[in-house]
């Protein structure tokens, strides 16, 4: 009678309550801030370089324009500098271009990032590819996906990258551990399937990806460890739809009558899960954190890079022929 009020999740694991231990992503994010911006000051005082973000919003999307703003006083708040730039919704491909192109060239500027959703007039994938892989700190340009794909990123993309320092840092196994995840974005879901499957840490997982077309689909999410859930659906996760003991991932935010929910019906699968993510105060944090991680990231690739050219061409005068300080007196 009293195992019935508990459960495990395998035969070697500890006794767990019933009752979902919250993962507080907001105080995992505060965490990674102080970090970040003690690292930063570090990198500050070393190279007298501020490490600069530069926002790109167009249109005046009213959730956007909060995701910018909070990304801009997360900056302040580790040390960063940001600037912003807004564009009418009218605004074409073309005119995008040129905008990323002069940031691009902008020696001040680190890490662009051109907030999505673009209006439909703008070829996204011609922005996003035009921007410098080495400012790219949103990891959604090609040559940084290919290097993610291959296991050596130069970025992580935001979320992806926010879940799994969650996960890690709570001592959720990871390695071994069967992944489902749903949905198949290019934010979120393709990114996080191939870091989870990764070698090393954070990675070693069995991931299966779930999308609109997959078939049995409560009976592949009951397979899953770890479920991650990024389709943008109000409580599409229901509690018969998750293992107990599980570790539940909450990526959604749905603005409905009642407020913020996230992809997950929260309260009834906090009675079955092991481990939960709250909407808010879950995931959405440790996106705008990892932002900074990689803008920092940016920064210091960019000195470096400063560093080996002027070094190469300093190397280039040393190693050029001197010109003789004789007068050359050509035999008659």
């Amino acid at each position: 009678m009293l195992l019935s009020k508990f459960r495990t999740l395998n035969p070697l694991s500890p006794i767990l309550p019933m009752t979902a231990v919250i993962l507080d992503g907001k105080a995992l994010a505060e965490k990674i801030r102080a970090e970040i911006a003690d690292e930063a000051a570090a990198f500050i005082a070393a190279s007298a370089v501020v490490p600069c973000l530069a926002a790109v919003l167009v249109g005046e999307n009213p959730a956007s324009q909060t995701y910018v703003r909070n990304k801009q006083k997360a900056c302040e708040k580790a040390g960063m500098a940001s600037v912003l730039k807004a564009l009418k919704t009218e605004t074409t491909t073309a005119e995008l271009l040129a905008l990323v192109e002069r940031l691009n060239g902008d020696p001040k500027v680190h890490g662009i990032l051109v907030q999505l959703p673009l209006p439909k007039q703008i070829n996204e994938y011609q922005v996003l590819e035009a921007i410098d892989p080495l400012k790219d700190v949103d990891a959604l340009h090609p040559e940084n996906v290919g290097r993610i794909v291959q296991g050596r990123p130069r970025f992580l993309p935001c979320t992806p990258q926010g879940i799994q320092q969650l996960l890690i840092r709570n001592n959720i196994q990871i390695a071994g551990a069967n992944v489902v995840v749903l949905g198949r974005s290019e934010i979120v879901g393709k990114p996080m399937a191939i870091m989870l499957m990764q070698r090393g840490p954070g990675g070693d997982a069995t991931v299966t990806v779930c999308h609109s077309r997959t078939k049995n689909l409560p009976e592949i999410c009951r397979t899953a460890d770890i479920l991650i859930v990024a389709i943008g659906k109000a409580k599409f996760l229901t509690a018969d739809m998750v293992k107990p003991g599980a570790t539940v991932i909450d990526v959604g935010i749905n603005r409905t009558d009642a407020g913020l929910v996230g992809d997950v019906d929260f309260q009834a699968v906090k009675d079955v899960a092991a481990h939960i993510t709250p909407v808010p105060g879950g995931i959405g944090p440790l996106t705008i954190a990892m932002l900074l991680k990689n803008t920092l990231q940016a920064a210091k690739l960019q000195a470096q890079s400063q560093g080996k050219k002027s070094g190469d061409q300093q190397s280039a005068v040393k190693t050029q022929p001197q010109a003789s300080a004789r007068k050359h007196i050509p035999y008659t």
